[in-house]
């Protein structure tokens, strides 16, 4: 906020599951055979995340949080290293041959790709319900405590309608829940983030269930162009240096292409659910050429990491002042 912040785009939770106590029970979940297994260690994560998010509310007062459920791949989470599974399996009781057959059980080849974000949640709705009553549960305490607290619940990766809708839905359950529970409800939403073309292609569908759009143009400018941003290197000065590519597409936004897919997703977004949010997050978010595109489209808000916050809000202004919206 010192930096000028009206809000937070992007509350990544799996940041949270590292480091003590919570490493051992996120690892404690994952080698779970069985949902009650997996149950007892979400149960022991939950006081933290809503701990963490309590905090964070009580920040950032009445502005509005964005809480991106888990998305990485769970595979992120275990050692892979004889020496550490050893470690890990004295601390659960169990078997380091146990450890090391979940990491080869969990092993992909193209993980970007593969078994995360909404998928997680899918496969595995305990973990949806657990992070959905952490939030909720913090936006009531914060409350009673007189502060208006705006959560917005983002679900990653959504491809296609039916994945949000079953996101939704064990989202919109334990809300119930909770608010019973408290005595107190809270304004929430459930929105998702845009990172894939089949979404942006599809996004009047998807808006009928989300309450928010945030385009996360780090993966989408990924699936766009079918690169890694991780192995891009190899090849990318050669491309800019013989302008092959005018400009590093993570670094400022591809207007041409995945921009088109920005603008067709708020349009059809928005044809559904006109009063949709709608937003950036990633680095592109800092970029002044991706914030003055996000302004001509019709974005609502754009998201960076804080040190590029003053960048944004002085791009923004500048985009105002040369093509005003009211």
């Amino acid at each position: 906020m010192a930096f000028g912040a009206e809000g937070i785009g992007l509350c990544r939770t799996e940041h949270m599951f590292f480091g003590g106590e919570r490493i051992t029970a996120v690892r404690e979940m994952i080698l779970g055979d069985t949902e009650a297994e997996r149950q007892r260690a979400l149960d022991k994560l939950l006081p933290m995340q809503r701990d963490d998010f309590a905090g964070i509310f009580r920040a950032m007062g009445h502005r509005p949080v964005t809480v991106r459920t888990l998305d990485p791949p769970l595979h992120e989470f275990l050692p892979h290293s004889a020496k550490e599974q050893a470690e890990v399996a004295a601390q659960l009781g169990i078997t380091p041959e146990a450890v090391k057959a979940k990491v080869d059980d969990l092993y992909e080849a193209n993980p970007m790709l593969g078994h995360r974000g909404c998928r997680l949640g899918i496969a595995y709705p305990e973990i949806t319900r657990m992070q959905a009553r952490a939030i909720l549960e913090a936006a009531c305490i914060v409350k009673k405590e007189g502060v208006d607290v705006k959560p917005e619940i983002m679900i990653p990766l959504v491809g296609i309608k039916q994945e949000l809708v079953d996101q939704e839905q064990q989202v919109r359950a334990v809300a119930e829940e909770v608010f019973r529970q408290h005595g107190i409800r809270v304004d929430y939403q459930v929105g998702t983030m845009i990172e894939l073309p089949r979404a942006a292609l599809t996004a009047d569908k998807i808006a009928e269930t989300a309450e928010f759009f945030s385009f996360g143009t780090n993966d989408l400018t990924q699936t766009t162009f079918g690169v890694s941003r991780d192995d891009a290197g190899k090849f990318l000065p050669l491309y800019l240096a013989r302008d092959i590519w005018p400009a590093d597409p993570f670094a400022t936004l591809d207007q041409d292409g995945v921009g088109e897919l920005v603008e067709m997703g708020t349009r059809r977004g928005r044809s559904t659910r006109p009063d949709l949010k709608v937003g950036i997050c990633g680095e592109h978010g800092g970029d002044p050429a991706s914030v003055e595109f996000c302004h001509r489209v019709g974005m609502n808000y754009v998201s960076c990491s804080p040190f590029r916050i003053p960048v944004a809000r002085l791009a923004a202004a500048r985009a105002q002042l040369s093509t005003p919206r009211k």
